[in-house]
């Protein structure tokens, strides 16, 4: 269990390490960046669970409308695209930390449109 005195505090549209695994079917798994869409509100009160959604290297054409790209930045080493399609919440326990990179407003706003469409 992580000791929630001695992690840093979480950041809405920030990217951590995430263990991803165990998966079922087509689940996307193993360790993968993954950005925290709950709101900074809920994370000021350390929730067990974070709603996120996971970052990959790959995208195909028949999900452009719900993939964001990401430019790399900060320890974000390469593009990767939001898997909107894949948005989760996990256990806290999950993350690694320190945050590896920060999203914009902007991209936030993107990734949080794309979710609003597949759920509509």
């Amino acid at each position: 269990m992580v000791d929630r005195e001695k992690i840093e505090i979480l950041t809405r549209g920030g990217v951590y390490l995430v263990k991803l695994n165990p998966t079922k079917k087509s689940e996307v798994g193993k360790i993968r960046p993954s950005v925290i869409l709950t709101s900074q509100t809920i994370l000021n009160v350390n929730p067990p669970t974070i709603f996120i959604c996971p970052l990959s290297k790959k995208s195909f054409p028949a999900f452009h409308q719900l993939h964001v790209e990401l430019d790399r930045r900060d320890n974000l080493k390469v593009k990767s695209f939001a898997l909107v399609d894949h948005c989760r919440a996990v256990s806290i326990d999950r993350f690694i930390f320190p945050r590896i990179a920060q999203l914009t407003m902007v991209e936030m706003d993107i990734i949080l449109h794309r979710l609003q469409i597949m759920l509509e």
